[in-house]
């Protein structure tokens, strides 16, 4: 490992590219702590406290914190994200849409530039919401949270927030090109893992007080390894179909028979399945924090991370939208057809409509096992950790993303290593990503 660090830094280009990665990141950590304009810092904390298990509290974990301070990065990436999954699920429903995707390099930037606004339309109405939810929010001794409210506080809001989201973005585009990882991605990561330094001293707080003892100290950490080396294990899984080629000839050219394989991972629809089901469980609790109604009150109260009802709601919604995103997101019947245009089959099946069929009833085992795969990283180790009262969240969406996301990173690093004859970070192991 020591030494494959050391070969980064032989390699000029991979070396510009790790150090312009760790600089944008460094400029998105600084913009995390410059403030919004016009807003009560401490009545702000307050009511952040109260929001933990919300909506507020999932969309302030994808900041890094941003959100709770309220400052020009508040909205962090997440309008870049929904837009991305929007316009995905358009890509299925509207047929202009699914043409533009099939039309190459051009379409594809198209989309990408179709996104691009549609983030810039979601930042604009979530910092109207902003803005106008904080005007009624109020601190611990019955404080505004902001001091003057008005439109010219609420255009101020929209006008940082949906900048600071553009900029993001753009880090994010800018990092992906000449940096190492995909950006957008790293920037989640940042986000999630600038939080371990701040759980790490409340948990040697705690440890010196005798709230906790040394013992559940070191359970949680060898919970912790065996949930990642799970993860890690089950992103990397892979249902190989063989799919033989026929020799053929096109032409003046003859293509000699093939054998190749037809990947599909375990978990195809990788971390969206716990963020759409976290957002929609937690939108009541979200709710509950600006409407005082008794109903809504003890409905936001049932379905709070750690009782019963929130997490039998958790698991049913990330199972559907596991199915729901696979389908959306593979077609088999494409496929089928792609493979049997180039003369190729799956040993056994007949080529056309049994080799869909084939691939679809492969493809729900996996899903299924995909699904309770995400289930148990993202409830049991909440449930675990939630008897001894670390104070800290473990497991879940965000723990996903941050070995995925390490994986892909790891993996495009030592590619670079590779190709310049150089040995990757385990000698003998090559890593792979997500992708």
């Amino acid at each position: 490992m020591l030494d494959a660090l050391k070969n980064i830094f032989k390699i000029p280009e991979l070396k510009k590219r790790v150090f312009y990665s760790l600089g944008m990141l460094a400029v998105y950590r600084i913009g995390c702590h410059i403030p919004t304009p016009g807003i009560d810092r401490i009545a702000l904390s307050h009511f952040f406290k109260q929001a933990q298990g919300t909506l507020l509290g999932l969309f302030d974990m994808f900041s890094g914190g941003a959100l709770e301070r309220l400052t020009v990065f508040a909205l962090g990436i997440m309008p870049y994200i929904s837009s991305s999954i929007i316009f995905q699920l358009l890509t299925v429903v509207v047929p202009a849409i699914e043409k533009l995707s099939k039309e190459g390099e051009s379409g594809r930037k198209k989309i990408i530039q179709y996104t691009r606004y549609g983030t810039v339309l979601l930042s604009v109405v979530q910092g109207l919401g902003i803005a106008i939810g904080l005007e009624s929010m109020r601190g611990p001794a019955g404080e505004l949270v902001v001091p003057n409210p008005g439109w010219a506080f609420r255009l101020m809001t929209v006008l940082t927030l949906t900048a600071g989201t553009a900029f993001i973005m753009w880090l994010g585009e800018q990092m992906s090109e000449k940096g190492v990882g995909n950006g957008i991605s790293l920037i989640i990561f940042a986000g999630i893992v600038a939080r371990i330094p701040t759980a790490l001293g409340n948990t040697a707080k705690l440890l010196n007080a005798g709230q906790i003892s040394l013992f559940v100290i070191i359970f949680v950490l060898a919970l912790m390894f065996v949930v990642i080396a799970g993860i890690v294990f089950v992103e990397r899984g892979q249902r190989r179909l063989p799919i033989h080629y026929a020799k053929r000839v096109v032409g003046l050219k003859t293509f000699n028979a093939q054998t190749s394989h037809l990947p599909l991972k375990v978990n195809m629809a990788g971390v969206i399945p716990p963020i759409f089901a976290s957002s929609i469980i937690m939108f009541p609790a979200t709710i509950a924090n600006f409407i005082n109604i008794p109903w809504v009150q003890n409905a936001a109260k049932s379905l709070t991370p750690g009782n019963w009802a929130y997490n039998v709601f958790y698991v049913a919604f990330i199972v559907f939208f596991c199915y729901f995103y696979t389908a959306v997101t593979f077609n088999p019947v494409d496929v089928a057809e792609n493979i049997k245009k180039h003369g190729g089959y799956i040993p056994g099946i007949r080529p056309g409509k049994e080799t869909s069929e084939f691939m679809d009833s492969v493809l729900t085992r996996l899903t299924f096992a995909g699904a309770i795969y995400i289930s148990v990283v993202c409830v049991l180790p909440s449930i675990l950790i939630g008897k001894f009262n670390l104070p800290f969240y473990f497991g879940g969406t965000a723990l996903l993303i941050a070995v995925g996301v390490g994986m892909d990173t790891v993996s495009q690093i030592e590619s670079h290593l590779i190709t310049k004859n150089y040995d990757g970070f385990l000698k003998g192991v090559r890593i792979r990503g997500r992708k």
